[in-house]
């Protein structure tokens, strides 16, 4: 039996006490320490808590310590805001899944971050509580967090499930049906709204709130009295934000109860969502105003609705319109009308609004359609309108007014009603008179004919027959020029036209034309005595009167009508005097004859008759055998016209005088010099012929033979031949046989090309192309003759081999062709359409300084007509414009307003308005581009460039309603013109980007 050892036991006692001992003592000082972690958690000291939990869970003996110790330092490290917080909560759950503080965990880190105000972390902690675990208190606390995390997340449906949950508890359900009224007010159920609200307006802390939201109900509902007194009760206590939607809700309620003085406040109190009003807003505000007669205020506001396509947009169009009538803004009321007649939201507005577009664009004229096409379209829309009668009336008069000839024409030739033909006939004429103007002289007589066939206007038939007269006379038909002046002073009533005083004028030079100068001088004669006033007139009738008396040999009448002309003083003064002087001779007055031509001289020193004059006095004084005069008086021309035209007759003139007065070397050289230098001209000839008598007569017949044959143009065994060729062939041309002369000249030319007649037979070949209408066939033939020395076909050829070149745009050929017309023309015409033609040929090939150059010089010519001065003054304006000198160019376009017709007047007119906008006068610039829109509406182009510049006048004038819709309108119906769409869509797309900054409604 085996002995009980007390010793081993009492070993073992010792041992395990120790052991026991030593357990309860590191427990009791883990829990010590873990009690002060959780001491210093509840006082919110997480930090300090969480070393100690972290440190206590190292050592921890039991897993339900270091569970607890894992909870905690998580819920430190969510107070503190940790980076890794939620990691580590997440490893809590993970490790200690059996732990009863796990649900615990979840529904405390949902508290913390919904008292911290991150919903939506705390909501995604709400998602992992188990909500059956939860007590009564807990889940009343848990349903209200949850719910409001939910509303605060917009998730209504979900937000709505936890309130009701909640709607009676006694801590959170006022809460909650204060939240269940407020979504039920967000999703217009005002029923539901009112009921929750209703339930909690009896709490404090909810009354300021609660009567904003019920002003606004109440609107919604149609209450605008209750909104208004709601609203007012609100304001007080409520914010800018709802103080600006209380000020709408006040003020629009107030506009729906029509008491629109006391709505003005509160709208423009408002202050728009985002700081932005929409078109509704400005729409309301502007209407109140209108209601009120503060029509300029309705203006400021209905005119910032941009876009608008609706029943309010169409509506504040038309009563903006109504508001430019009412302050005398007739073409932005014109605009307004168009815009709200184009909606069809409201038909009676829409009908009211296309008649007054109508009436307005008869009255002010319309850039975009035609007048009679608009009245004639309202009529075809509206036939039972009880305006009807009206508008008819206007249609027909409107074809007259709207001065857009050429599409009215196209609108009545498809209309031809009986009640349209007196309008037709008008519009004939006129179209008439704007192809006249342009220069379209073919298609203008076609107009004058049949106005004169219509024949229902006595009157205007009779001024279509003048006109054609006038066309007649300009396209040279001078015969039935004169028969259509002598219809009209036939005409009963043409003494009722503007036209009747000068009729006498147009026939004389008619006959004038016609060389029937006796009639001539006796029409002019009749202009002179009825129509005295007329200085310009009366004038250039002396001049012509005193031409027929001098062509018909009555020159004692010549002198005393060419006095009259230098008495005036006018511009042919010179020509007149120089006349004179001639006249003086066939009156067989030489001494005064000469006296005359001298003081012409002196008095005339730049006439351009001033070499007519040198050489007619030198021939005078040889016929008065005053030689040495003579050849005095020949020397100065030639010295002073060494270019002129008088030249080779001059020098010729010499050599006579000297064989004549026995000088024969003197004449000697003086025929050499006209052979040497005027080759193959009747001049060379006659000094080659002159030449020959003096070799013959002293006897150097070989000396004659050698020079003779230094000339190419003389071969003396061909003479007979070469005269007698071309003698046939100037006779054909003399007898207008043109074919004939051409098939003549050609002979002539090929068998002789040096002849005597080579220089002649050129210019008549030349002649006779140009004059079938062959001018290509012509040009060798004129460069033939200016290639010579200078003779009297010089300056023929230039003119017409000009002509041919500009006809063909060779430009570059027509340059050095007019230079030389320029430099060598005797005749004024010449020189001026040299100098017109370099203009334009300058202009074309953008060498602007030259250009401007010419037109300067056409500019200072007294004699140039307007026509040419238009020309002259558009070249200026242009070149300005190219060379960004806006200052020159202004200038140039206002002096081409006086005297510019047609296109030319409508782009003048373009450039005033421009210019008044660059110098921020828009009022006035709008005032220039109405005036093109009514007055020369028929040139699209610059009607369209206008549109787009009263656009940018209206938005600089803060009118952004007309701007925008100007500029739309210019983009839809002006696609032919690409530059003008592609300067409105610039222009709407800038004003769109400012608008927008300031009205939602407007789209960028």
């Amino acid at each position: 039996m085996r002995k009980f050892s007390w010793l081993y036991f009492f070993s073992c006692f010792i041992i395990t006490v120790a052991v026991s001992a030593q357990k309860s003592t590191i427990y009791t000082h883990e829990l010590k320490d873990f009690n002060k972690a959780v001491y210093l958690f509840k006082d919110q000291q997480y930090a300090s808590a969480q070393l100690i939990f972290d440190k206590v869970k190292e050592t921890a003996t039991t897993e339900e310590l270091k569970s607890d110790c894992a909870y905690y330092a998580a819920n430190c490290a969510i107070r503190t805001n940790q980076s890794n917080a939620d990691e580590l909560m997440e490893r809590f759950v993970s490790d200690y899944p059996t732990s009863v503080k796990q649900n615990q965990a979840y529904i405390e880190v949902a508290h913390y971050h919904f008292s911290q105000g991150n919903y939506p972390q705390a909501l995604q902690w709400f998602d992992k509580v188990d909500e059956s675990s939860l007590s009564s208190s807990d889940r009343d606390q848990f349903n209200f967090q949850k719910g409001y995390s939910f509303f605060n997340a917009k998730k209504k449906k979900e937000a709505t499930t936890y309130f009701n949950k909640v709607v009676n508890s006694k801590e959170y359900g006022s809460q909650a049906k204060y939240y269940l009224g407020f979504m039920a007010y967000e999703g217009d159920d005002y029923k539901q709204a009112t009921k929750y609200f209703d339930e909690v307006s009896g709490e404090e802390k909810y009354k300021e709130k609660l009567s904003y939201y019920q002003a606004d109900m109440n609107f919604k509902l149609g209450n605008f009295q209750k909104a208004i007194d709601l609203g007012q009760k609100a304001m007080p206590n409520s914010n800018a934000m709802e103080k600006s939607e209380l000020n709408k809700i006040i003020g629009e309620s107030y506009f729906n109860l029509k008491k629109y003085d006391a709505s003005i406040p509160y709208l423009v109190a408002y202050k728009g969502k985002k700081g932005k009003w929409n078109n509704t807003d400005y729409y309301q505000l502007g209407y109140a105003y209108y209601q009120q007669k503060e029509f300029e205020n309705a203006i400021s506001q209905f005119n910032k609705i941009i876009g608008g396509k609706d029943f309010v947009a169409q509506n504040a169009y038309y009563h903006l319109a109504e508001s430019y009538l009412n302050t005398d803004k007739k073409p932005q009321a014109l605009n307004a009308f168009k815009n709200a007649s184009e909606m069809d939201y409201d038909l009676a507005i829409q009908e009211d609004a296309a008649l007054n577009y109508a009436k307005l664009s008869y009255e002010l004229g319309n850039s975009y359609q035609s007048v009679p096409s608009i009245l004639q379209a309202f009529l075809t829309k509206y036939p039972n309108n009880a305006n009807r009668s009206e508008v008819e009336k206007l249609v027909i008069d409107s074809y007259i007014s709207s001065k857009n000839y050429k599409e009215a024409l196209v609108l009545l030739e498809k209309n031809k009603a009986a009640e349209n033909k007196l309008a037709y006939q008008k519009v004939l004429f006129y179209r008439g008179l704007e192809l006249y103007n342009d220069g379209d002289y073919n298609d203008a007589l076609k107009m004058f004919v049949k106005a004169t066939t219509e024949q229902k206007d006595p009157v205007f038939t009779t001024k279509a027959l003048f006109w054609k007269g006038e066309t007649e006379y300009v396209l040279n038909d001078f015969k039935e020029a004169l028969l259509s002046y002598k219809q009209f002073a036939g005409s009963t009533q043409a003494s009722k036209t503007p036209e009747f005083k000068n009729y006498n004028y147009n026939i004389a030079y008619t006959y004038f034309k016609l060389k029937e100068y006796d009639q001539a001088g006796n029409y002019f004669q009749t202009q002179i005595e009825k129509s005295s006033s007329d200085k310009v007139r009366l004038s250039d009738s002396y001049l012509r009167l005193a031409d027929c008396r001098f062509v018909t040999s009555k020159y004692s009448q010549a002198v005393d009508a060419y006095n009259k002309v230098i008495e005036s003083k006018s511009i042919d003064a010179d020509y007149a005097y120089f006349q004179k002087a001639i006249s003086y001779g066939f009156m067989s007055k030489m001494d005064k004859k000469i006296e005359e031509l001298n003081s012409f001289i002196q008095l005339y020193p730049k006439s351009e008759y001033k070499d007519d004059a040198l050489f007619e006095l030198a021939n005078t004084y040889v016929a008065e055998n005053k030689n040495d005069l003579a050849i005095k008086t020949y020397e100065r021309l030639n010295v002073e016209f060494k270019k002129g035209s008088f030249i080779s007759r001059a020098v010729l003139r010499q050599g006579l005088v000297y064989y004549n007065t026995d000088k024969y070397e003197q004449a000697l050289l003086k025929f050499k010099n006209v052979a040497a230098n005027f080759p193959r001209t009747p001049e060379a000839l006659e000094a080659v012929a002159t030449a020959r008598l003096i070799y013959v007569d002293s006897g150097r017949v070989d000396e004659y033979a050698n020079w003779v044959r230094t000339l190419d143009f003389v071969a003396v065994t061909d003479v007979e031949l070469d005269n007698d060729t071309y003698e046939a062939a100037e006779k054909q041309f003399q007898q207008n046989n043109v074919k004939q002369a051409i098939t003549g000249f050609t002979s002539y030319i090929n068998q002789f090309p040096k002849g005597i007649h080579a220089l002649k037979a050129n210019y008549f070949l030349a002649q006779s192309y140009f004059g079938e209408g062959s001018e290509s066939k012509a040009i060798p033939y004129y460069e033939y003759v200016i290639a010579q020395s200078t003779t009297e076909f010089t300056e023929q050829s230039l003119s017409r081999l000009a002509q041919v070149f500009l006809k063909n745009k060779q430009t570059d050929k027509a340059i050095p062709v007019l230079l030389r017309l320029e430099s060598e023309g005797d005749v004024a015409q010449n020189v001026t359409y040299a100098q017109s033609n370099l203009m334009k040929s300058y202009y074309a090939m953008k060498d602007y300084p030259k250009s401007v150059l010419y037109a300067e010089k056409v500019l200072t010519n007294p004699k140039t007509d307007d026509k040419v001065k238009s020309d002259a003054q558009i070249i200026v304006a242009r070149a300005a414009i190219e060379s960004g000198d806006e200052a020159k160019a202004k200038v140039a376009y206002a002096k081409l307003m006086t005297i510019a017709k047609g296109e030319l007047a409508a782009e003048a007119l373009y450039y005033d308005a421009y210019f008044k906008n660059k110098e921020g006068n828009y009022d006035a610039s709008n005032t220039a581009v109405q005036k093109l829109a009514k007055n020369y509406s028929s040139y699209k182009y610059f009607g369209a460039k206008g549109l787009v510049l009263m656009a940018k006048n209206f938005y600089g004038l803060k009118d952004s309603f007309q701007a925008t819709y100007i500029l739309e309108n210019v983009i839809k119906n002006f696609t032919d013109y690409s530059d003008v769409v592609a300067d409105a869509k610039t222009t709407l797309d800038f004003i769109k980007t400012e608008e927008s900054k300031t009205n939602s409604s407007v789209g960028k």
